[in-house]
């Protein structure tokens, strides 16, 4: 063989490895998911997190035509669930449902951070919700007014659950303190859920969180709600006025529920999740169930969701100062 024949064979062959090359990881991302999906809530079962991320994953599962799995992995305000999804694979296959609490709040109490905003790549958001503000039902207040008289005239006498110190539930707790001139106790738990049922056992007097997990309790009477936090009423608690209509405008905050990745996801295995999840989460069904629940099918995208990080991030920083609430 000539030396131009060799030359030109081992240009021919250079040619076919760099199109198998780059061919290899275009069929990769082509074929996703070719398994199961494992979706890490922060939160203990029970709360709206919880719930948030099990709707998703039962409706989103046919869509995505793999299986997707709820894996609880509550403490630590979130930072246990979030550092499991940062040191997993890039790769689609463990996402993080995560709380807004614990995503823009959360780290601005915690010195020896464990993971940065850096470490996930949004992806969408599933619902949002405000919170509410409800009572065990043999605690002698029917309005906000009355609750606030209640704390005033023994103050530190009542005490509110909350899903961490430094969630919304905490936070929302404080600014009514700070309005309202009252002193409560916080209670901390990990997750709403076990706050739930402490509430319900009598072991805490109140507490503030999305309506959700709640609901089923106050349709029993077994819990009452005073107050939603949000600027209108919800469609579910018609009767229940906002905080502006109680006289405490100031106490406005509402929680969002959204799918992030481990940064380094490959784009093109981004943009199916958030497509497919947009199907979902605009699907009447899954706003019906939302809404059922106190809360809203509420779909953004990578971009908007990453947008209302950074705003929020900033604004809860100045609430966190404002408040004087310090890790416990």
């Amino acid at each position: 063989m000539t030396f131009q024949r060799q030359r030109l064979s081992f240009v021919l062959a250079a040619a076919a490895a760099a199109v198998v090359l780059t061919a290899a990881p275009a069929m990769a991302q082509g074929a996703y998911p070719s398994k199961s999906v494992l979706l890490i809530v922060p939160t203990a079962a029970g709360g709206t997190t919880d719930l948030s991320g099990r709707m998703a994953a039962q409706a989103l599962a046919p869509v995505l035509g793999q299986s997707v799995v709820v894996d609880n992995k509550g403490g630590g305000n979130g930072a246990i669930a979030a550092n499991l999804v940062k040191r997993a694979d890039a790769d689609g296959y463990t996402l993080l449902m995560q709380y807004s609490g614990y995503h823009v709040i959360s780290p601005h109490l915690v010195k020896a951070k464990s993971w940065e905003q850096g470490d996930f790549v949004p992806v969408a958001n599933v619902l949002s919700a405000p919170q509410i503000i409800v009572v065990r039902a043999d605690l002698p207040v029917k309005t906000l007014a009355e609750l606030v008289s209640y704390a005033k005239a023994d103050p530190g006498k009542l005490n509110y659950a909350s899903s961490g110190n430094g969630s919304l539930q905490h936070v929302t707790g404080a600014m009514l303190e700070q309005q309202a001139g009252a002193k409560m106790v916080h209670v901390p738990y990990k997750g709403t859920g076990p706050a739930l049922q402490d509430l319900l056992g009598g072991q805490v007097d109140l507490t503030f969180g999305t309506a959700p997990p709640f609901m089923p309790h106050v349709q029993s009477g077994k819990l009452r709600v005073l107050a939603v936090t949000g600027k209108q009423r919800l469609p579910s608690l018609p009767t229940v006025p906002t905080t502006a209509e109680a006289g405490y405008a100031g106490v406005n905050a509402t929680s969002w529920f959204a799918i992030f990745a481990p940064k380094a996801t490959p784009q093109p295995v981004i943009d199916k999740l958030t497509a497919d999840i947009k199907k979902v989460v605009e699907d009447p069904a899954f706003k019906k169930k939302a809404e059922e629940q106190g809360a809203r099918a509420d779909y953004m995208n990578p971009q908007q969701l990453g947008a209302m990080v950074k705003t929020e991030y900033a604004n809860w920083a100045q609430v966190v100062k404002s408040s004087k609430i310090e890790a416990e």
